[in-house]
Formats: C-alpha cells, sequence, structure tokens
C-alpha cells in the first residue's frame, strides 16, 4: 500500500498527476486536483524519481535516502531571508517615542514621506527592506524576529513514520 501524497490515504493503486507543475502520487480521490500523467513502462524509474542521491540503487536504499532528506533539507533563498517581528508596529513607535520624535520628524530623518511612517506604525505596511534598515539604523531597534527553535516541535502534523505528506500541510477547499 501506498500512502496518497496529497491527502496522506493508503492507495492500492496510486495515479500519477501533475498539480501545478509538481507531479505527485495520489488516490483516486485526488486525482481530479490535477492532470494525469502518462507514466513509463519502466517502473523502476518512478521509485527512484524523488530520490536525491546521484546513484540509482535499489527500492531499499532509495527509501532511506527519503527519509533522511525529509529530516535535513537542502537550504534555499529563503533561508538567508530575515523574517520580520509580527510587533513591528510597536518596536517603530516605541522607539521614535523614546527617542522624542515625531512621525514627520522621523520621516525627515529617514528621508522618506511621513505617511509611509504612519502606515507602518498602524501595521497597514510592512516595510521594504531598505526602510527597514535605515529605521533600525534610525532608532537602533531591531524589526527582525527570530525563528523559535521549538517552532517544528510544535506542530503534531504527520504519520506515525515521521515522514509528511502534502496532505498534513495542505487545507483542502470544498
Amino acid at each position: 500500500m501506498v500512502q496518497c501524497e496529497m491527502c496522506g490515504a493508503e492507495t492500492g493503486s496510486p495515479k500519477t498527476i501533475k498539480v501545478e507543475g509538481a507531479e505527485l502520487d495520489v488516490c483516486d480521490n485526488c486525482s481530479d486536483f490535477g492532470t494525469e500523467v502518462k507514466t513509463q513502462q519502466d517502473t523502476g524509474s518512478t521509485s527512484t524519481k524523488y530520490s536525491t542521491s546521484s546513484s540509482s540503487s535499489g527500492g531499499s536504499s532509495s527509501s532511506s535516502t527519503s527519509s533522511s532528506s525529509s529530516r535535513s533539507r537542502r537550504s534555499d533563498m529563503f533561508d538567508d531571508m530575515d523574517e520580520i517581528a509580527q510587533d513591528y508596529d510597536e518596536r517603530v513607535r516605541n522607539a521614535r517615542e523614546t527617542a522624542g520624535l515625531s512621525q514627520e520628524d522621523l520621516a525627515n530623518d529617514l528621508n522618506e514621506k511621513a505617511s509611509l511612517i504612519r502606515k507602518i506604525e498602524r501595521g497597514d505596511m510592512l516595510p521594504s527592506d531598505e526602510v527597514q534598515e535605515k529605521l533600525e539604523s534610525e532608532l537602533d531597534i531591531s524589526l527582525t524576529a527570530g525563528a523559535s527553535p521549538d517552532e517544528d516541535e510544535d506542530w503534531d502534523g504527520g504519520s506515525s513514520t515521521g515522514e509528511y505528506t502534502l496532505g498534513d500541510v495542505v487545507k483542502r477547499k470544498d
């Protein structure tokens, strides 16, 4: 039995469909969400298509490779980006008031418009990277939020094997 990569249900005969560029092995119920991909006659190629190893070896090492890759994923461009704090608006307002500046004074110091400062302090607008750097420098604050180390531990999705499917993460709109 194979798990559906969309909803996580056990299926005996998965169908390969393409959903927004990604090929997924899904159950009959989820096959309506994409277009069916014609599979090759060689079924051995489908068992290693998600493998991250460069050699095409047997099925047993392929499954161990995929389970180890789920624990330590490759880094991407989002790892290098800092996430802005949820209370950035309060941080800016408090630091500005502590410095004894009005919104107009701060805007003049940053060479920005006062309406931009008002929108940021209301939380209506996220500051661009350039404005964020100016604010942090001028007010001597940090607007970035470090990801808490227990953030992943709070999530209780996934199967008992420790591997996650798309169905563990995505919420369907029926």
